[in-house]
């Protein structure tokens, strides 16, 4: 502040050193105390005080403020200098205002007063300490104030450039607060020509306010996309001496190409003028050029400056995801940061190849730098770094280099951070579920999990693991061989013991015929463990000695021993106590088939949505790669239940011939053909047989089901359970005889085309060919999607019953949707996806009456089950249905965006369908018109 009298403002130099002077808190407090009393009387006196000295006695207000004491007066002598003309009184007069008064305050209508006279002023100067002040202050009160004011300098051809470009940020302060600030209308094109201003300054200032009005309204302002990517080609292109005043280290404005390169990620790429996605693509590539180039200053700035534009650009490439040479040589581009000496650098090549993995057009290229990568998970100093590697190799798995990466991941976890472990288990399980091919695999790996990092295996993975065992037979008999071998280890994780007495209270018997792992071994072997563990371990042994005494009749009394030990009979633990007695008395009075009947094998567990994934989400939201699991996931009972742990108990009851052999069926009032059920809690979708011309039958609620009946009749119940992952699926069908007859002669036999088997695979396993009275058999299909395809597979089934000659043809729940995989997006990813489907080939619309009362619950629980997943807070009418998936085959990745409209007054729909494949467009509408 230049003096303005012969001492300047020596006052309150002096005063700030005093105030630095004092050696204690009193001291401080009594010094300011006396200048406050000195400046009140100055104040109040009769004496009338020029700027320069009210100034100098608001500066010192302003300090002891700072210092973080109350000021409860000077408020009014703060607003006198607004009127001032000289610029260093204003200036404090509003830095007084900013920091002190409050927007409820009386002297608020005294500075808009004021404020406005300055907007009004010829003087730029005054004009820009107004706007600042408004900035600063920002409150809604000032918004409403000055709402018409500031936009017509913001658009004035009178007004200075640097007047506009304090308006336009005072402006997008303003916006922040209230948004109904910015008018609409011809207003809308004048704030977006300001990217077509002269002066750099003014646009910098106008790319923030248009960014930020476009993320609240994107569709009014779309027309700065042409003019942005017109800026942007003006700069790239240029060399640093064309834009000297705005070159920074050699790079031309490298702010503003930042700023204008997030603008355009608000959009999809432009389709609408082939010119300016061809400018665009020009210049995204002579940034990744420019990048090649060697370095015109060795100063940090310069590569600072730089890589962020470069970084800013590859963001653009990753948000269009259509160009698939640029996505590819980003990709290249982020592969030679990996081996940079600077640890910034290499962080963000790892995230932002974490994005370039999940497009179809760059995970291949992404996957040559594995070894890099796998190099950076184990040698980096950086922790963030060795993290954002994790995150890659996740990211980069397939199904062709899931084992090696599995791999590279345990052997990294003995030696990992402690932050970053639990992430890790639950990664390292989640690709060894999705990409096993043989569930052994799948088996050695869990175990090793715990083994390596027992502590930090959730109970969702622990648990994961027993029901893929329980769901597959082929499985058991090693996973049983294997867990009986990792419990011999000296030093075993508690929860290799729940994994342990789980299995072997299943599925011990399959090894019991070898010596080695007789029934008293792995008995010996469990109880070993039983002192070393927590009760609800405990409770969980005390549940597979039970089951051991129902597989292995010859430990009996041993096992009923332990029952009998006072440590169980009397522990202080009630669930414990409770159990012990329970099971001693169970194996005392229960007969043999009774407690076979009681202690039978698990049934598999129902298919549910991944709780690994979703846990794995909660710990890093937005980190997370969309990979979503249908899985069968049913929790384990804790071991505070009073039933047998982890054990399925039946109730033992009566059977008939007509009863329902699978417990699948639906009560007698839901088995009418095509009978309504609007309303229904038990079958929302319906029963929904249908038959045409001596065709087979189809039941059409199993295009939104995977588990259920099949078929029923006075002869024979088939039901089915399904599952799928990616392009494959397997399916069980299971044959029940309801009647007091065998049924002879029982083959079904697959009817597919040729042509039909070249793109959807299904291979069917043999059975048996008699088909005993009340008896039940399982038949396993497995399919594997190739190409898409329409229709599904025919099987036809013969028996003789009685003698009689009997035919059945069943249309396979093996529609092109059940290879869907529910993908999670927000909105912007949707409409930004759903606009770049937008080609004539690629969408479909169906407008239809409904065929039932429109039932909106119902009908979401259909969308969901179809295999899509249902986005919420996208459309705004809540109604309105939007969902989103990827058909996965073996060729290709076909996403699908699928938007459904109700109208209940009309009681129809308007199904409009996008997908990058004409021929699934066309498969997914026929499908889903036909159900509604």
């Amino acid at each position: 502040m230049a003096p303005v009298r012969g001492d300047g403002m020596r006052g309150l130099a002096v005063f700030i050193s005093d105030i630095r002077n004092c050696k204690s808190k009193e001291a401080e407090i009594k010094r300011i105390n006396k200048e406050l009393a000195n400046i009140r009387s100055k104040f109040k006196g009769d004496k009338t005080l020029d700027g320069y000295q009210k100034k100098k006695y608001v500066c010192k207000l302003l300090f002891i403020f700072l210092l973080g004491h109350d000021i409860d007066f000077g408020h009014m002598e703060a607003v006198n200098l607004l009127s001032s003309n000289k610029y260093s009184e204003k200036q404090i007069g509003y830095l007084f205002i900013s920091v002190l008064v409050n927007t409820n305050s009386d002297l608020i209508k005294l500075i808009i007063q004021s404020i406005k006279n300055d907007l009004q002023s010829r003087n730029p100067i005054h004009v820009n300490l107004a706007l600042q002040c408004i900035a600063n202050i920002g409150s809604a009160d000032m918004a409403e104030a000055f709402t018409n004011e500031i936009p017509k300098l913001l658009v004035s051809g009178d007004t200075m450039d640097v007047v506009k470009q304090s308006a336009a940020l005072c402006l997008l302060r303003l916006f922040r607060t209230s948004p109904e600030i910015i008018p609409g209308g011809e207003w809308t094109s004048r704030i977006i020509h300001l990217l077509n201003d002269q002066h750099m300054g003014v646009v910098t200032a106008a790319t923030s306010l248009i960014d930020a009005l476009v993320k609240r309204n994107p569709d009014e302002y779309k027309g700065c996309v042409s003019l942005a990517v017109s800026r942007l080609s003006r700069i790239v292109t240029a060399s640093y001496t064309d834009l000297q005043d705005y070159t920074y280290y050699f790079v031309p404005a490298p702010w503003l190409s930042v700023k204008l390169l997030r603008l355009l990620q608000n959009y999809n790429p432009p389709t609408e003028d082939p010119g300016v996605r061809g400018r665009l693509n020009e210049c995204l590539e002579t940034i990744l050029n420019k990048a090649q180039e060697p370095p015109k200053s060795k100063k940090v700035q310069h590569s600072n400056a730089k890589n962020a534009v470069l970084f800013e650009a590859i963001n653009l490439i990753i948000h269009n995801d259509s160009e698939a040479n640029l996505l590819v040589r980003a990709c290249n581009q982020l592969g030679q940061f990996l081996s940079n000496r600077e640890t910034n650098l290499r962080y963000l090549a790892l995230e932002s190849m974490c994005h370039l993995a999940t497009s179809e057009f760059s995970h291949e290229a992404v996957k040559k730098h594995q070894e890099v990568v796998i190099l950076s998970m184990k040698m980096e100093k950086d922790v963030s770094v060795r993290q954002q590697a994790v995150d890659l190799l996740y990211a980069m798995c397939d199904r062709s280099n899931a084992e090696e990466i599995v791999q590279e991941m345990l052997n990294y976890l003995e030696t990992a951070d402690y932050s970053i472990r639990e992430e890790m288990v639950l990664k390292v399980a989640i690709l060894a579920e999705k990409y096993a091919t043989d569930f052994t695999w799948y088996v050695d790996v869990i175990l090793n999990l715990i083994r390596i990092a027992g502590d930090y295996v959730s109970e969702e993975v622990w648990y994961r693991v027993i029901q893929i065992v329980i769901n597959r037979e082929e499985v058991q008999g090693y996973a049983a061989k294997t867990v009986f071998e990792a419990l011999q280890a000296p030093a075993c994780h508690e929860n290799m013991v729940k994994v342990g007495g789980y299995i072997l209270g299943e599925f011990g018997n399959l090894i019991a015929g070898d010596s080695r792992s007789a029934p008293i071994v792995q008995f010996k072997l469990l109880h070993s463990k039983y002192h070393l563990c927590s009760s609800m371990t405990r409770a969980l042994l005390l549940s597979t000695y039970i089951k051991f005494i129902n597989l292995f009749p010859e430990i009996k009394q041993t096992i009923q021993d332990i029952f009998r030990q006072d440590s169980n009979l009397r522990s202080a633990d009630a669930e414990l106590q409770q159990r012990a007695s329970e099971y001693l008395q169970l194996s005392i009075v229960a007969s043999t088939d009774v407690l076979a009947t009681v202690l039978e094998e698990m049934p598999s567990f129902p298919e549910r949505e991944s709780s690994i994934l979703a846990v794995l989400k909660k710990k890093k939201p937005g980190r997370v790669p969309e990979i979503d699991m249908n899985e069968s996931k049913s929790p384990v009972p804790t071991a505070n239940s009073n039933q047998t742990n982890n054990h399925h108990v039946n109730n033992v009851g009566n059977s008939n011939a007509t009863s329902d052999l699978l417990g699948l069926s639906t009560p007698p009032s839901q088995q009418n053909a095509g009978g309504s059920h609007t309303g229904t809690l038990i079958d929302v979708l319906g029963d929904m047989y249908s038959q045409s011309n001596g065709g087979p039958v189809v039941n059409r609620k199993f295009v939104f089901r995977n588990n259920g009946v099949l078929f029923e009749n006075d002869l024979l119940q088939i039901g089915v359970k399904s599952e799928y992952r990616q392009n494959l699926g397997r399916i069980a069908l299971f044959y029940g005889n309801k009647t007091q007859t065998p049924l002879q002669n029982f083959t079904p036999a697959l009817q597919w085309s040729p042509e039909n088997a070249l793109k959807l695979n299904v291979q069917i396993k043999p059975i048996e060919p008699t088909l005993e009275a009340g008896a039940q058999i399982q038949q396993l299909i497995t399919a594997e999607c190739i190409d898409d395809y329409s229709d599904a597979p025919t099987i036809q089934i013969s028996f003789r019953f009685n003698g009689q000659p009997q035919k059945l043809a069943l249309k396979l729940p093996l529609t092109i949707n059940k290879f869907f995989e529910p993908t999670e997006m927000n909105a912007e990813s949707f409409f930004a996806r759903w606009k770049n489907l937008g080609g004539e080939l690629q969408k479909a619309q169906r407008v239809f009456k409904a065929q039932q009362p429109l039932d909106l619950p119902g009908a979401r629980n259909k969308m969901t089950g179809f295999g899509v997943q249902l986005l919420e807070g996208i459309d705004p009418n809540p109604d309105n249905m939007v969902c989103a998936g990827i058909i996965h085959t073996q060729t290709q990745q076909v996403g699908c965006l699928i938007r459904l409209e109700p109208n209940k007054q009309a009681q129809m729909f308007r199904l409009t369908i996008r997908s990058s494949k004409e021929t699934v467009t066309s498969e997914i509408a026929e499908l889903l018109v036909d159900q509604f």
